[in-house]
């Protein structure tokens, strides 16, 4: 079989990432890149001037990593041309666009992603898969923080589109339960339009509550999800992919001094020894597999969509200052 076909819009700094694995990637053919403010030759070996003349080339699929405001426009023009395509998170600024992009791939069969690549973590997929199995029991809880310094790269989106759609997309995910509603609150510090904090506590199925603390302002960076349940909880580590699991306790603390700190019952502290392989590199193989036909876990534009929406509740709920549900 042929390799596949692939290109790339858009060289940033996530494009540029891109542009490394799917230089890389087996069974694909990199054709090139469209980015008119390409400058540095050495970066990559073939330049298109326009969207149109990589589409000239010949295409099966392409990356999508232009700014937010320009993936409507550049992923309709994939849609009609017939190319499947994984487009950079969010999918679009509002719903509605996002739909829009969704129903364009769909129409057409084409395969539709959205590069949410938090859940190709090593550390999430072993939690989701330990959750599934019952190793948690019944959960009660999901807690993230994702915090750090401002990225000056970020100039049309604040920290709810930016940050904040991984730990959204991540926790209905991990904990295979849907948004009903949220609250939240934030802040803007640095003198932006856009907000640069964000606190959110919100409902999913089965009762189970979640938090996000979400920033721009913090002087050290932060990517931690803590699920709690029944049986214990299980604490992923983004930055190092690390997933540790502290049993509830079943041994009394009988030295009262220890119990003073540690509580009055210890259970057994686990932290799991994984293979981790980087979570961009899985999120391109899910996606050339589910090019291929092949039964992949891609995030799909659906799922974008849901996304989109879950971030535009939390905003609408920030500006009015009440509780918003979630539109299904």
């Amino acid at each position: 079989m042929a390799n596949l076909r692939a290109g790339l819009v858009g060289l940033g700094v996530m494009g540029r990432h891109h542009l490394r694995l799917l230089n890389a990637l087996e069974g694909v053919d990199f054709v090139g890149v469209a980015d008119p403010g390409v400058e540095d030759a050495d970066l990559v070996s073939t330049r298109f001037d326009s969207l149109a003349a990589l589409l000239a080339a010949g295409l099966d699929y392409c990356v999508v990593a232009v700014p937010t405001a320009l993936h409507v426009e550049v992923g309709l023009r994939l849609a009609e041309a017939g190319v499947h395509a994984l487009v950079e998170k969010p999918l679009a600024f509002e719903p509605k666009a996002a739909e829009q992009l969704a129903e364009a791939f769909a129409a057409r069969g084409l395969v539709g992603a959205v590069g949410h690549v938090e859940r190709y973590n090593p550390a999430l997929q072993s939690a989701r898969a330990r959750i599934a199995n019952g190793d948690l029991g019944a959960v009660y809880q999901v807690a993230t923080r994702r915090q750090g310094p401002f990225p000056a790269r970020i100039a049309d989106v604040g920290v709810v589109k930016d940050l904040a759609t991984h730990d959204i997309d991540l926790t209905s995910w991990v904990v295979e339960a849907a948004y009903q509603s949220v609250f939240a609150q934030t802040a803007h510090r640095s003198g932006r339009q856009f907000e640069d904090l964000v606190s959110v506590t919100g409902m999913l199925d089965r009762g189970i509550v979640t938090s996000h603390l979400v920033n721009w302002v913090s002087p050290f960076k932060e990517r931690v999800t803590v699920i709690s349940g029944e049986l214990g909880a299980f604490v992923a580590d983004t930055l190092s992919a690390d997933l540790t699991f502290y049993a509830n306790g079943l041994v009394p603390t009988e030295w009262d001094e220890v119990a003073n700190f540690r509580g009055v019952r210890e259970g057994d502290v686990i932290r799991y020894a994984i293979a981790k392989p980087e979570p961009l590199r899985l999120e391109h193989e899910a996606f050339r597999d589910a090019v291929l036909g092949k039964r992949s876990d891609i995030v799909t534009m659906e799922q974008g969509v849901a996304v989109t929406r879950i971030a535009d509740a939390i905003l609408r709920s920030a500006e009015s200052g009440a509780s918003v549900r979630v539109a299904g």
